[in-house]
């Protein structure tokens, strides 16, 4: 599987693995994830980051994936992360350091 480093803004990356989310099965996990679209052959832009206490029940039906797609999305790219504690505080980083046009909150 691909995957793609997503930078939290103090010197320290997350690794996510890429999903094509019209052919995945999510799993019942819960973590962080991006809707993303390829902007080259090894960069990506970001459109949402978001977090999930349940992959195969918020991603599937996302209430934003629509909006996402006509911005340009073409792939989810997830991340496992077990500890609510750090979905919060990563989420919050990731949404400071990268300024999704599709988050307003934590700017």
């Amino acid at each position: 599987m691909s995957t793609c480093t997503w930078p939290l803004g103090n010197n320290e990356t997350l690794e996510f693995t890429i999903y094509d989310p019209t052919t995945t099965t999510w799993n019942e996990v819960a973590g962080l994830y991006i809707f993303a679209y390829p902007t080259n052959d090894t960069h990506w832009t970001a459109l949402y980051v978001g977090k999930a206490d349940d992959f195969s029940d918020r991603i599937p039906s996302h209430e934003r994936w629509p909006e996402a797609v006509q911005l340009g999305a073409t792939h989810v790219h997830a991340l496992v992360v077990p500890l609510e504690a750090n979905r919060d505080n990563w989420e919050q980083m990731l949404i400071r350091h990268l300024q999704p046009p599709m988050n307003q909150q934590f700017r």
